[in-house]
């Protein structure tokens, strides 16, 4: 017999939170390709001390069958997110269980009853608290590792769990390879944007400690807001929400792969990078020890592998050289450090010309992730 457990209901919140946090590592502990997040943060988010809670609820649910956990589920409210879209809808995210039918079914119809009682229309995910944590379920791309916690890993029977309980397509988002044996921008774009740096209004702040990245890191994440609350994904995050993302993304920034465009000093632009050390977070398994973060440290500056999960340039900025400057940043950073392998991941379908751009430019599209949607 299959129970749902809900963790406002439970008697038991300490073992409801454990399970949460361990039963997907249970699940995947033989797939190195999956990448859990960190424990800290996921009691973070359990106890809902998230900043997200301050603006917006949620609820948890557990499967259990013969008094054992097999699968579980998170549906959020985002009152923000349904205010800027004017979409009546909640999120599913964190949707875990073995490959049967009725546990999916009995977990779905648990959060969309939760979902129904907060008055929306539309049950969408896998999304939690914007594209910054990553969102959409694997669809293709199941032989490549997922990209820290910046992009979710599923098995392939996901899919077919959700769709036949009435999911459709509500947008897709591609991961696509830039690695220096493919990714090389044309001479004449190379050549524009050192014109455009030589003609002195742009410039490109580069860091070489994280001191100095915190000094621009305020103007850095109000550009957030700016360039993306309006994409499908996204939403624009409360001072709090964007002071958690700074403390989320401290510890795996690398300054030299940080850049900044700035123009009459104003800042206009950004491409975030970050250098790869999934096999290490799986080691760790979500724990945090000293000999982790040791782990963790060596491999920022040893992994052969970057990640690019932000770029974005101010729309009044682009027709002036800003979008070659920031393809000329995204080859460069690419080359640096020796890099074997460059990823991009989070690019929403809906930005049409970037994609466009990008794969002009040599990039291959790998993986696909899709948010999906049922209509209450």
């Amino acid at each position: 017999m299959i129970k749902i457990v809900s963790l406002s209901q439970t008697k038991n919140k300490r073992k409801f939170i454990k399970e949460f946090i361990e039963f997907p590592k249970r699940l995947y502990i033989d797939e190195e390709k999956w990448v859990p997040w960190f424990n800290i943060d996921m009691r973070h988010i359990l106890k809902k001390k998230h900043p997200f809670f301050l603006h917006s609820d949620g609820e948890f649910f557990l499967a259990e069958e013969n008094s054992k956990t097999a699968g579980r589920i998170c549906v959020v409210s985002n009152v923000r997110y349904q205010k800027e879209h004017d979409r009546k809808c909640a999120h599913f995210f964190f949707l875990d269980a073995g490959e049967t039918k009725e546990i999916f079914k009995l977990l779905i119809e648990a959060a969309a009853e939760w979902a129904g009682n907060q008055g929306v229309e539309y049950f969408d995910g896998p999304m939690l608290f914007g594209g910054a944590y990553g969102s959409g379920l694997l669809i293709e791309g199941y032989d490549l590792p997922s990209p820290m916690t910046m992009m979710p890993y599923n098995y392939p029977y996901y899919r077919t769990m959700i769709e036949e309980l009435g999911f459709f397509k509500l947008f897709d988002t591609y991961g696509t390879d830039i690695s220096p044996n493919n990714f090389s921008p044309p001479e004449k774009i190379e050549l524009f944007a050192k014109r455009v740096l030589e003609h002195g209004r742009f410039k490109v702040l580069e860091f070489k400690t994280k001191k100095e990245v915190l000094k621009k890191a305020e103007e850095l994440l109000n550009m957030y807001n700016t360039t993306l609350a309006d994409h499908p994904e996204d939403y624009p995050l409360t001072d709090k929400e964007l002071a958690q993302l700074k403390k989320d993304l401290a510890p795996v920034a690398a300054p030299d792969l940080i850049k900044v465009l700035t123009y009459d000093e104003k800042v206009v632009g950004y491409l975030l990078a970050f250098a790869d050390i999934s096999p290490v977070l799986h080691r760790n398994m979500g724990k945090i020890t000293i000999f982790g973060l040791i782990r963790m440290m060596r491999n920022l500056k040893r992994s052969n592998k970057v990640l690019f999960n932000g770029m974005g340039i101010l729309p009044e900025y682009q027709r002036l050289g800003g979008n070659a400057l920031l393809y000329h940043e995204l080859s460069k950073t690419v080359r640096s450090r020796d890099f074997k392998i460059a990823k991009t991941v989070q690019i929403n379908e809906s930005t049409k010309l970037m994609l466009s751009d990008i794969r002009k430019l040599g990039a291959i599209s790998e993986t696909t992730h899709r948010v999906y949607t049922l209509k209450l």
